[in-house]
């Protein structure tokens, strides 16, 4: 159980840190009047939290899921 906990830990920094990493390309200064301002890397932030941690709970589920297939077969 320890061993899950730690792995999603790390399965939610990883993307998060991947989402942040992808961002860097999206042009924010088509959709904000001050993309280089602090509220524009807050909302850049935002954006990487919320979009890591949905890949990263797909991925655990979708582990779990298969884990759990192996009891039926």
């Amino acid at each position: 159980m320890a061993m899950a906990g730690a792995i999603n830990i790390v399965l939610s920094l990883i993307f998060i840190a991947l989402s942040f990493w992808t961002l860097q390309t999206f042009r924010f200064d088509l959709f904000l009047s001050n993309p280089k301002g602090p509220q524009a890397k807050l909302l850049q932030i935002f954006l990487s939290i919320v979009i890591g941690h949905s890949v990263s709970t797909f991925f655990s589920d979708y582990f779990g899921w298969t884990r759990m297939l192996q009891g039926f077969f």
